[in-house]
């Protein structure tokens, strides 16, 4: 199965109250599941990989075996494509989390988007903060 996965992490403050937005739809781009979740105090990044991992693992559960991922975030897209180093400690271990979910698929792309092209994820950041949940 092929999905498209929407991603988004944010955090009011940075450091600051976080959560993740996620969106994944099908090949005729229908959604199949949408979330979002507060995750605590921490970064932007830090909450723009969480939304990352969170979104693979579901794919994965879901049966999904091809993974198209569109992030606002440039930050995480480049380091996992390789063309951008991750020098910060704790973003290297979620790094690692992310690409040892990602070898999970047949295959897998990670695109760069504006925020004005992830708008779903987007409000379900800002749902789960504005409810904490």
């Amino acid at each position: 199965m092929h999905v498209s996965i929407y991603t988004d992490g944010g955090a009011r403050g940075n450091p600051g109250p976080a959560a993740i937005g996620v969106v994944i739809k099908d090949k005729a781009q229908h959604i199949i599941k949408e979330y979002g979740e507060y995750i605590g105090e921490t970064t932007n990044n830090v909450a723009e990989y969480s939304a990352l991992i969170s979104a693979l693992h579901s794919a994965h559960t879901l049966g999904a075996t091809h993974v198209d991922c569109f992030l606002d975030s440039k930050l995480v897209v480049e380091q996992l494509n390789r063309k951008w180093k991750v020098k910060q400690p704790h973003i290297q271990t979620l790094f690692v989390k992310a690409w040892n979910v990602l070898q999970k698929f047949s295959s897998y792309s990670l695109s760069y988007i504006p925020r004005a092209q992830n708008k779903q994820a987007d409000a379900w950041v800002n749902n789960a903060l504005d409810t904490k949940k």
